[in-house]
């Protein structure tokens, strides 16, 4: 062990006290609301299904320990136990290329961590939401969505991977650039062909049948001016209860998609509400800001790399003898978590300043009075929290807590009025 082993292991430390802590706070202050339906929230829903988001939102905080530990074990083994050492070793002595080899040492750790994820994941979906009434997936269906995944992922994965891997060995000091230009392409092509070639391979989708939703959406998309490929419906009661819609695609291929759950949930009025909220992403330009600050996320994160790969340092201190391209790309993006998680409340509040302009667009189109009540309906309906702890949700959450959210929305609507 050297320098940065420690540092690894202070920011680790730092990383997982913290989200212990807020894990634990989170438990409790839901736990401590649970007898009773907060005040502002009365009338809406019962304290049954209070109880229920209660119930299933601790029980997933406890379940996210133990994968935080299972986590936390799998990433010291593959570091500084020497794992990811000893499966170079033998990779290395198989006699291939330094391309070839360091393909099959990503491709042997990323099989290992999924393969490794799988009880959790098991757990998660037969065990948890099966308890609260929100699993319709069968074994079939989660072993073959596992299978497809794992095709695609070579399928795509390793060419991408042997692209990036040969970038970062040939092209000199500046590979990091065009790394960077050529991952970015990519990731435009994958959202491109995403919603017709690799969302069918996993669901159903039909268009949205003619009817009153039908009439409400195409006079929402023509009064806000979005041109689209179409409105879908997905099969998303096939695997699970909750309810969702989404924008998909970019360019000429966009398409919206509604969960089949979300439509059998809200009135024609609150899915209108909700499609307008989702539009409201796109006016406001939130897609390709967020695409801008992943991109530079990505680019300082490959200018970082470069740099760390140079120093014999950087792979000793984390359990590597033999340094390489493809192990300094691997302990990166290990260990990166472990060095931003505390970007996390900036990153949030990006995320929560678009969710209030949207729902500001929402209400302008469609009246602040049905999103609220679509969103209650889908919170009773996903069995989310009403009281989430204030710094947890800092963290985690994307969307602002629901009681901040309705009131941001009451007052858009007083002052139209």
């Amino acid at each position: 062990m050297n320098e940065f082993s420690y540092l690894f292991l202070l920011f680790l430390f730092l990383t997982t006290a913290t989200q212990l802590w807020l894990s634990w706070r989170q438990q409790a202050h839901v736990a401590a609301h649970r007898p009773k339906v907060p005040e502002a929230f009365s009338g809406m829903l019962s304290l049954e299904q209070h109880h229920k988001a209660a119930d299933y939102t601790i029980t997933k905080v406890r379940f996210g320990r133990l994968e935080l530990f299972l986590g936390l074990a799998l990433l010291l083994i593959l570091t500084l136990g020497g794992g990811l050492n000893w499966a170079d070793k033998q990779l290395v002595a198989l006699g291939h290329s330094e391309l070839v080899t360091g393909t099959l040492v990503i491709v042997a750790v990323t099989l290992f961590s999924s393969i490794v994820s799988i009880p959790a994941a098991l757990y998660s979906t037969f065990v948890i939401e099966e308890r609260f009434g929100f699993n319709n997936s069968t074994m079939a269906t989660f072993w073959l969505d596992r299978l497809k995944g794992l095709v695609l992922s070579l399928l795509i994965g390793v060419p991408l991977v042997m692209a990036v891997l040969w970038v970062m060995q040939s092209l000199g000091e500046y590979w990091w650039i065009t790394a960077w230009v050529a991952l970015t392409a990519f990731s435009l092509l994958i959202t491109w062909i995403y919603p017709q070639i690799i969302a069918p391979l996993f669901n159903s989708f039909e268009p949205l049948e003619e009817g009153e939703v039908a009439e409400r959406v195409k006079s929402l998309l023509s009064r806000t001016g979005f041109q689209s490929n179409g409105v879908y419906v997905m099969d998303g009661s096939r695997r699970s209860g909750h309810g969702n819609a989404y924008f998909t695609g970019f360019g000429n291929n966009k398409r919206i998609v509604f969960f089949d759950t979300l439509l059998k949930q809200l009135s024609a009025e609150q899915v209108e509400a909700v499609l307008a909220h989702e539009l409201g992403h796109f006016k406001k330009r939130h897609i390709i800001k967020g695409f801008i600050l992943s991109a530079a996320m990505s680019l300082a994160g490959f200018a970082i790399l470069a740099w760390l790969m140079k120093n014999a340092w950087f792979y000793t201190g984390l359990g590597v003898e033999q340094s390489s391209t493809y192990m300094a790309l691997i302990l990166f993006v290990l260990i990166s978590p472990a060095f931003t998680y505390f970007l996390s409340p900036a990153l949030s509040w990006v995320s929560r300043k678009h969710e209030f302009e949207a729902d500001a667009f929402a209400a302008n189109q469609s009246g602040g009075r049905h999103l609220v009540s679509a969103l209650i309906t889908l919170y009773r309906e996903n069995a989310s929290t009403l009281t989430p702890d204030a710094l947890h949700s800092l963290f985690y959450d994307s969307h602002p807590p629901a009681s901040i959210r309705i009131r941001h929305l009451e007052e858009i609507d007083h002052g139209a009025a």
